[in-house]
């Protein structure tokens, strides 16, 4: 079968035999695929940076129809999120953010809109934009573009951000003191409803809780 090549998010990887990684990467026209990157771990690997958490690379594979897993070719890095690696605040936003990306798609099913909502985020976050303002934006859409959004049983100050959240974009939104405690009710009602739908608890929120 020929090549792929796919505009991509790397979510997550996994060690795999001896020098391999198995990587679950978020591409723009197939959905979420995961697939094995062969020698990925060695000293001379040729992928670099690209299968980083977030990485936005272009991702060449290759799949036989009889197998689940794809085989990576190469990674071409487009966009990294290196700048962020010095605060453990954003570092564990992302992760964040990579952990309900990973839980919330469906395998090989096209997201053009959360893919785009990834960059949105992720562009306004490495422009210097609020931390939090960020992550509840991401929050927020996360469980919308899955397909439910329940009634928001939250104090009235979160429900004004939230319908402002659904209508304006990251960077449009209203100038606020963007602390964890802003809309820490919405957040926390909307990490229940994610953990309800795919049936397992999320490892980030607690860390985020305690920064």
């Amino acid at each position: 079968m020929p090549a792929r090549m796919s505009e991509s998010f790397i979510l997550r990887t996994y060690p795999f035999r001896e020098g391999d990684l198995i990587v679950s990467f978020f591409t723009r026209d197939q959905g979420k695929l995961r697939g094995v990157a062969r020698r990925a771990r060695k000293p001379k690997s040729t992928y670099g940076s690209g299968l980083e958490r977030l990485s936005h690379a272009i991702v060449s594979y290759h799949q036989k129809e009889s197998r689940e897993l794809v085989n990576l070719n190469s990674c071409e890095l487009v966009d990294s999120q290196s700048a962020f690696a010095p605060s453990y605040e954003a570092s564990v936003g992302l992760d964040y953010m990579a952990e309900v990306s990973e839980q919330l798609l469906p395998a090989e099913e096209v997201n053009e809109r959360h893919f785009r909502l990834l960059v949105a985020v992720l562009d306004f976050l490495r422009t210097g934009g609020n931390l939090w303002q960020g992550l509840n934006y991401f929050a927020l859409w996360s469980v919308r573009l899955a397909g439910f959004l329940p009634d928001l049983p939250i104090s009235l100050d979160s429900r004004e951000i939230a319908r402002e959240m659904l209508v304006t974009p990251v960077a449009a939104l209203t100038p606020r003191d963007w602390t964890k405690e802003t809309a820490l009710d919405m957040r926390r009602y909307l990490q229940h409803q994610m953990e309800s739908h795919i049936e397992r608890k999320l490892l980030t929120p607690s860390i985020l809780e305690n920064l």
